[in-house]
């Protein structure tokens, strides 16, 4: 079966790109893939069985999702039919449908890439349901975002997801030196800027190459250290995309961190979304939402210092606002932690919703009228401020709720842990005053 390189009708004479030289040939020259190509994985069962299911491969990009389905296409004997959601709409995939059905009639099956499946609408994804059940295609789509929120919940049950990784530095050095036996040359670095090409590849194969292709056309006597790899390569944005997964990956991040009570960790994550573009203003709403959420009343003055630092980025902007988030997540992952308020609140609103339109009990109810009084409104209502220790001890639940909920419960962390005690005395003195109830 032709490459994608002779696909596109070059001569096979003419230059290739380094990373089409090194296209791995068979499933075993996959690097970086192991949990699905060997030993007990999904695909290295495929094989074995000989029997090719349709499946999704979720991965970042340069990890071989693309090379997987064309090699299995091969290994299987499938006609390899490619096609791209991003350039593809409807009409393409039917002649893709029709194309198949007329293999099938022939004898032979198709296997039906899909590139970035998740560009297409549900509509077009539903649109694979009846071929992948009539076993007219045999069905790989190929995607960067989380097929849970991208794709069809109909099309996921026919298909298996397949998680494929970020390749880690043994598998991107073994890349380089099958680049450097293809070239019949040694990479012209030093083995610190080795290791910083490596690190600049962010876990894509395909980019890796490149990079390797761009230092190989050098032709230097000497290596490069790694300072001098910053004039000849040029560092690529970080994978970040504002509205997808990845920008929920690293909210998430952030927020388990600060709730971990990790400032560094914290602080890497901010700079991370900072670096990838995120929207100040988005991380400093997180910013107050964790510090009611997670911290509460353990240290009242995290709510502050959120607010500050959202109010200190408007006056200021980037990038010295910037300075003003990092304050805030150090204040944040360093305070006490306590979740016994928004645990409270949630119960409370599950009883207001339980218990419907109970009326407040009438001692706590003004009277401003005869009739009213007349009625009991206000009877019996004492003014605390001029009971012993500012506290009458009343109820102030509904007459109707036999039972008398305790919503909250403060942490013996931080500022709470004096709330807490405060309460108990309370609740000590307000079961005397009504009886034990």
């Amino acid at each position: 079966m032709s490459s994608l390189f002779e696909a596109a009708g070059l001569e096979d004479d003419a230059p290739r790109p380094l990373a089409d030289r090194l296209r791995p040939k068979t499933l075993d020259e996959v690097v970086g893939q192991d949990h699905l190509l060997k030993g007990e994985g999904p695909i290295a069962r495929m094989r074995a069985q000989k029997r090719f299911a349709s499946i999704i491969l979720w991965g970042p990009p340069g990890v071989g999702k693309t090379t997987i389905a064309r090699l299995l296409a091969e290994e299987s004997g499938l006609e390899f039919e490619p096609l791209s959601a991003v350039f593809s709409g409807v009409a393409d995939l039917k002649k893709a449908f029709d194309r198949a059905r007329a293999r099938r009639q022939a004898g032979r099956g198709t296997l039906l890439f899909v590139d970035e499946i998740h560009r297409f609408n549900r509509a077009q994804q539903d649109g694979f349901l009846p071929v992948v059940e009539e076993g007219v295609i045999t069905l790989v789509g190929a995607t960067t975002e989380n097929p849970s929120f991208e794709l069809n919940a109909a099309l996921l049950s026919r298909a298996q997801v397949l998680v494929l990784k970020r390749l880690e530095a043994d598998s991107l050095d073994l890349l380089i030196q099958r680049a450097e036996a293809e070239t019949g040359r040694k990479l012209p670095v030093t083995p610190e800027a080795r290791s910083a090409v490596l690190e600049l590849a962010n876990g894509d194969g395909r980019y890796l190459l490149n990079l390797a292709e761009e230092l190989f056309s050098l032709n230097r006597d000497t290596p490069l250290e790694r300072e001098d790899l910053a004039t000849y390569l040029q560092r690529r944005a970080p994978v970040y995309d504002r509205d997808r997964d990845e920008h929920y990956n690293l909210i998430s991040a952030l927020h388990k961190s600060i709730r971990g009570s990790h400032p560094d960790a914290a602080l890497y994550w901010l700079a991370r979304m900072l670096e990838g573009g995120e929207d100040p203003l988005f991380l400093a709403r997180r910013l107050v939402r964790m510090a009611n959420e997670d911290i509460g009343l353990a240290d009242p003055t995290a709510i502050h210092a959120a607010l500050a630092a959202k109010e200190t980025y408007d006056f200021l902007g980037s990038p010295e606002g910037e300075l003003a988030l990092a304050q805030a997540v150090v204040h944040l992952a360093c305070a006490p932690k306590s979740n016994a308020v928004y645990n409270a609140y949630k119960a409370a609103r599950r009883a207001a919703s339980d218990t419907g339109s109970l009326p407040p009990p009438k001692h706590i109810l003004n009277a401003p009228t005869k009739l009213m009084k007349a009625e009991g409104y206000g009877a019996g209502y004492e003014y605390d401020h001029n009971a012993e220790s500012g506290f009458s001890g009343q109820d102030y639940f509904p007459d109707e709720m036999k039972d008398r909920p305790t919503f909250y419960e403060p942490t013996d962390r931080g500022r709470e842990a004096a709330i807490g005690e405060r309460l108990a005395r309370w609740r000590e003195i307000r079961a005397k005053k009504q009886g034990g109830r």
